[in-house]
């Protein structure tokens, strides 16, 4: 099994790296719901073009209930 949660980490890490060299001293706000929004709208698109837009697949993969999954996809208006 490819240890994906390291390279995700990784590419959190890196990317909040890049994000504070850009801000070049200045003062952050807000990020722990930049980074969610960032990581959740992408995880979603994928998961369900995975689950072949099958919201009760989608949810299981995901390891939450539909009800929330359907939530997440109003939330960013996610098309399927």
């Amino acid at each position: 099994m490819r240890q994906t949660t390291n390279e995700i980490s990784d590419c959190v890490r890196r990317s909040l790296e890049r994000y504070f060299k850009d801000l070049d001293g200045a003062r952050p706000a807000a990020i722990y719901d930049m980074v969610l929004k960032n990581v959740e709208k992408p995880m979603f698109e994928t998961i369900l073009s995975k689950a072949e837009g099958n919201q009760t697949v989608a949810a299981a993969m995901l390891g939450i209930t539909r009800s929330t999954l359907r939530k997440k996809i109003q939330l960013y208006r996610i098309k399927l």
